[in-house]
């Protein structure tokens, strides 16, 4: 694995979202979240359980992507949340997965999809997807956001995929550095040198 990149705790002053380079404007996220909402529908339509499928995010980054995603997928739906651990204040995963909070409801039996803001080594999902396999769901799939696949360490891939990116940090649209930037609705590209 790279060697992780960390700024300061409380850098001095953080670079203008506006300055940084755009890699997909709002109207593009909106057209991709409406077009994986179609894809979601009709994968799921008419399955036999009855009951809404299961949207579980990824908190905090995937908060934003969920909720347009939810609201693109016509059939029912309804959501629920789990938040780790594993960038800290760094720029690249610690590759240590901690579990803050789990899901509040049950899910056996139930249609799921877990929903990440982005798929990067891989070691976060892996985590995720085995602790709800132990939950018995009917089924379990995953949508990402964004797809960063030259960083994967472990053998996973996304069942619905927004984008997919080349390995450098993004923030925006739920994705932040350091609790900053999750308000910004496109997704930018964090320079690699903030002091400039």
């Amino acid at each position: 694995m790279p060697p992780s990149f960390v700024l300061p705790a409380a850098p001095a002053v953080f670079p203008s979202a506006s300055g940084m380079d755009v890699l997909f404007s709002s109207a593009q996220i909106a057209e991709r979240v409406a077009q994986m909402g179609r894809q979601i529908t009709a994968d799921y339509r008419g399955q036999p359980t009855g009951q809404p499928i299961v949207l579980v995010g990824v908190l905090k980054g995937a908060a934003i992507f969920l909720s347009d995603l939810a609201r693109a997928i016509t059939i029912d739906n309804t959501f629920d949340f789990v938040a780790v651990s594993s960038y800290g204040r760094a720029r690249v995963s610690s590759g240590a997965v901690r579990l803050i909070k789990d899901i509040d409801n049950p899910i056996e039996n139930r249609h799921v999809i877990l929903v990440e803001d982005i798929l990067d080594t891989g070691l976060t999902l892996s985590y995720l997807r085995g602790l709800m396999l132990q939950h018995r769901p009917a089924s379990l799939k995953i949508a990402t956001c964004l797809d960063k696949p030259s960083r994967r360490l472990v053998p996973i891939e996304a069942d619905y995929v927004g984008f997919q990116i080349p390995n450098q940090f993004v923030i925006g649209y739920g994705m932040d550095f350091s609790e900053i930037y999750r308000n910004v609705p496109d997704i930018r590209l964090f320079p690699s040198d903030p002091s400039r």
